[in-house]
């Protein structure tokens, strides 16, 4: 079964060539910095990764964005329907839809992208959803939330660090509830979508069983790396106040920090699990994070080696 995919040397795509190879699949590597991936679009599926990550720091030019998330995914997306491929998997975000979210997000929710990330990626959705699909071919827009797992450089590991140093989390006073999404869980669930022919195109949310609290995440992390876990809970009216100066003076304790450390962002993946027919997803969000904390301190001793 030949796969194409996009984006294959980044973090998700390295874990699934790894994990795909495994089975009965064969993968090609395409590079859409220049044109010769046209010409090699004979298979099975493709699957659609390279993009254009979301800049927390809000440096990136904006218009980079829809250069790379939106136009060159249109692109690809165009050539798939001329050719002979059954399947084509893009991958958007939850990003596309909510920055925010106030219950539980679902597939179907009013699309409200705030940042040129999001847009970008909402963009290249609705040209997709667009077109008219060939009979034969399938079409899959996956949404995942924040995507963990051994390689990852994300923003656990500025939380993982703190915690190694043995510096106290100040936010234990706020119980909020995260999804989360392990690698493990995301290949298996790519795998089940290209193997089983009876799941529907569609829009997919990909995220694991249990959302989790950021004091559960510093709890984790402090039972892999055997340190008691140091949790002070400052009054959330302490914090507020203290976060206001932080915006006034520009200091890493701000507004925005706190608003991401302590939010709900809650996602279903019901949907995904009901088309597939099973439960529950092979791993729980705990032993998806334990296994990426891991990761991080293997890491650190093959550097200390």
């Amino acid at each position: 079964m030949e796969i194409f995919i996009s984006g294959a040397s980044g973090f998700v795509g390295q874990n699934l060539v790894s994990y795909l190879s495994n089975f009965n699949f064969s993968i090609n590597s395409i590079s859409l910095r220049n044109n010769d991936w046209r010409q090699k679009l004979q298979g099975y599926a493709i699957i659609h990764l390279a993009g254009k990550a979301h800049d927390v720091k809000n440096t990136s030019d904006a218009t980079s964005y829809f250069e790379i998330n939106t136009n060159l995914t249109k692109e690809l997306f165009d050539a798939f329907l001329e050719s002979n491929i059954r399947d084509f998997i893009y991958f958007s975000s939850v990003k596309a839809v909510a920055d925010r979210v106030q219950d539980i997000l679902f597939e179907d929710v009013n699309t409200k992208p705030q940042t040129p990330y999001g847009e970008s990626k909402r963009q290249a959705e609705n040209y997709i959803l667009a077109k008219k699909l060939p009979e034969g071919k399938r079409i899959f827009i996956i949404r995942p939330c924040m995507i963990h797992g051994p390689g990852n450089k994300g923003n656990l590991n500025l939380l993982f660090n703190l915690v190694k140093k043995g510096v106290p989390y100040p936010l234990g006073s706020f119980n909020n509830e995260r999804s989360f999404l392990g690698i493990d869980n995301l290949n298996f669930l790519i795998k089940e979508i290209l193997e089983n022919k009876e799941i529907p195109s569609g829009v997919y949310n990909f995220s694991d069983d249990e959302v989790l609290s950021t004091n559960d995440v510093v709890g984790i992390m402090s039972s892999v790396l055997n340190k008691r876990s140091k949790l002070v809970k400052i009054p959330k009216r302490l914090i507020t106040s203290l976060a206001k100066v932080g915006d006034l003076l520009k200091l890493p304790l701000n507004s925005e920090t706190i608003q991401k450390l302590t939010e709900n962002y809650r996602v279903s993946n019901k949907k995904i699990k009901l088309a597939i027919g099973i439960e529950k997803l092979p791993f729980t969000a705990k032993e998806g994070l334990e296994k990426t904390i891991k990761s991080f301190v293997s890491k650190e001793s093959n550097y200390n080696f």
